[in-house]
């Protein structure tokens, strides 16, 4: 019932997720994340088109003529009549991204508006200035894009040129992505246009003027504010472009702009009309430039439109809630997987939609909010998988060294292996006991802090001699340790390891006594028994505190052996030295009487043993 309960939960959670996440696509509140991310993932640089050209009022035009400001019309006439003088190789439309609002000379002025043909196109101004409407419904809202007035040529140029806006749309994360085809004209403004170049009905914008000029271009879709998202075709400064001087000064011949849209407009610092474009980001476009990528995507209909937000809001559910759903039981490994295919497929799904479109028409996607939440969900099963069972596991170490010594939970939580025998079993075991001789008369003369020093660099000799070969480190008694050898796991060759470990010891307990003698005048040496055979290993003790040990004969008999041998004497068992006779060196004692034992054991010294490393170091400060 309680498994079925968590299941249920999971899986609410799973499609509440999923129900979320949708809804998060389609009001898209991380629009400048998601942004920064589709611009490059739905980004096709086809590059700049060829009919296409720039001439620019650039840092050498200005080091020519001056400040643009103190210009009279007469620079910008001479343009449209030196572009326009041939006839043969004439552009096909001319685009003037310039504002030429009020009356500056009459002369100049007249020249001007009489350069002008009928493919010729001059920029208008759109000032926004926040109002209160009512909306479809009735209802009273804050328009903060109400036009309140059209900038528009002076009079004379106005009613011959073609007008457009020129009004970048700077997203709420600075970068310019989208555009407008037309805006509606208030009534009021109509009403103030006394020189009837804006009349009622529908404004163009600069781009779409410039293109219905030069062609009969492809039909547009818009979204709900009558915007749409263009594809840029080239990166800043790829648009072939001529500096103005050079035009003006007949450099550049009248074939290099025949049946081209020539676009006129800033391209110097100067100016402040460059923008953040969606593209190489990091470096800002100008106006002109942006307009020239606006114009060959509504030649070539690389514009987007968003996505409908009911199929977004299904398509994201499916995905992360389906994710969800299907990772639970899953390996680590497969989800980890999994994840990265299908955030992989909604990336090219999305970038198939922006790039190719359904049905002819380009779609764009928000991408962040998919990619995000399966992020998150690899981390919650990483965690879940990995972190937590980690720390269900040191949960579990950590209680078993209640009743269990640390060095057998150091193994248990290296192996993995938590398949314990509760209870004990019979396993054959060596074991080996060690002894200070000598430590008593040492300590005696000496402050309790260096006796515990020099006990601590003893045990610190033994441990590191016991676990280097494997070893289980039982207990310590007082100045002796007790260590097993092959429980609570098997362990190959544990009695030749066993002595091997007794053999370190010594080895390194001669260098620690010398250092003793020295300092004070006091030799300790190391007696050690070693024994094998059939011992009861297990949890020894009560409910509440228990120690994994070992128990039987051949326990008892290891400890006597260590209290019959000498310093520096390691004393075998007639069984240990017949399991070893052929790989150690060994000098027969003689049968020895043990406490509590009728019968006398035969015994033996260890003098050598197969190669081991002895260079066991002790330190004591």
């Amino acid at each position: 019932m309680k498994v079925s309960m968590k299941k249920h939960i999971y899986t609410v959670t799973a499609v509440l997720t999923g129900v979320l996440v949708g809804v998060l696509a389609a009001v898209n509140p991380f629009y400048a994340l998601d942004s920064y991310l589709t611009d490059g993932l739905y980004t096709k640089l086809t590059g700049p088109s060829s009919d296409i050209i720039i001439i620019g009022v650039d840092e050498e035009t200005l080091a020519e003529y001056g400040n643009f400001n103190l210009w009279s019309r007469e620079k910008s006439a001479a343009l449209l009549e030196y572009l326009y003088e041939d006839t043969d190789n004439a552009p096909a439309v001319v685009g003037m991204d310039f504002m030429f609002i009020s009356d500056y000379d009459r002369e100049t002025d007249a020249r001007l508006a009489k350069a002008v043909g009928d493919n010729t196109v001059m920029g208008t101004n759109l000032v926004y200035r926040g109002a209160l409407e009512r909306d479809p419904s009735g209802r009273l809202i804050y328009n903060t894009e109400h036009i309140a007035d059209i900038e528009v040529p002076y009079e004379e140029l106005a009613k011959t040129a073609t007008l457009g806006f020129t009004n970048a749309c700077i997203a709420s994360d600075g970068c310019v992505r989208y555009a407008l085809l037309d805006v509606d004209i208030p009534e009021e403004i109509s009403e103030r246009n006394t020189d009837n170049s804006i009349g009622e009905g529908i404004h163009e914008s600069f781009d779409k003027a410039v293109l219905d000029v030069y062609m009969e271009a492809p039909p547009v879709r818009t979204d709900s504010k009558g915007q749409f998202q263009f594809m840029y075709s080239g990166k800043t400064g790829e648009f072939q472009h001529v500096s103005l001087r050079a035009v003006l000064a007949g450099e550049v011949p009248h074939t290099a702009f025949r049946d081209k849209i020539v676009l006129a407009g800033a391209y110097a610092p100067g100016f402040q009309d460059a923008y953040k474009p969606a593209v190489n980001r990091g470096k800002s476009m100008y106006g002109v430039e942006i307009h020239a990528n606006i114009i060959q995507a509504l030649m070539e209909h690389k514009t987007m439109v968003p996505i409908g937000r009911p199929v977004l809001i299904l398509l994201t559910f499916i995905i992360t809630a389906g994710f969800l759903l299907i990772a639970k039981k899953r390996k680590l490994s497969v989800i980890l997987l999994l994840s990265a295919v299908m955030a992989g497929a909604y990336i090219l799904l999305g970038r198939l939609l922006a790039t190719m479109g359904i049905g002819g028409e380009r779609v764009f996607m928000p991408c962040v909010y998919v990619l995000i939440t399966l992020a998150i969900a690899d981390i919650y099963f990483i965690i879940e998988k990995y972190v937590l069972e980690r720390i269900r596991r040191k949960h579990t170490l950590d209680v078993f060294k209640k009743y269990v010594a640390p060095e057998i939970v150091d193994n248990l939580s290296k192996s993995g292996d938590f398949e314990l025998h509760l209870g004990g079993e019979k396993r054959n075991v060596a074991v080996l006991f060690v002894d200070i001789r000598g430590f008593t008369p040492l300590s005696e003369g000496l402050e309790p802090e260096k006796v515990v020093a020099i006990l601590n660099e003893y045990l610190k000799l033994t441990t590191t001699c016991i676990l280097k070969h494997k070893g289980t480190l039982d207990k310590f008694i007082g100045d002796a340790t007790m260590a097993v050898f092959n429980a609570p796991f098997d362990l190959d060759d544990y009695i030749y390891e066993a002595v091997a470990a007794a053999w370190d010891i010594k080895a390194g307990s001669k260098e620690l006594g010398d250092r003793l003698y020295e300092e004070f005048g006091k030799k300790v040496g190391f007696g050690v028994g070693v024994n094998c055979g059939e011992a009861v290993v297990g949890n020894i003790g009560c409910d509440f505190r228990m120690d994994y040990t070992a128990i039987g004969d051949t326990v008892n008999t290891a400890a006597r052996l260590e209290s019959n041998a000498k310093a520096e004497q390691i004393l075998i068992s007639e069984d240990v030295y017949e399991r070893l006779r052929d790989r150690i060196e060994a000098t027969p004692v003689g049968e020895i009487p043990l406490k509590g034992k009728s019968n006398k054991i035969m015994v033996y010294s260890v003098d050598s043993i197969g190669s081991t490393d002895s260079s066991i170091q002790t330190d004591i400060s």
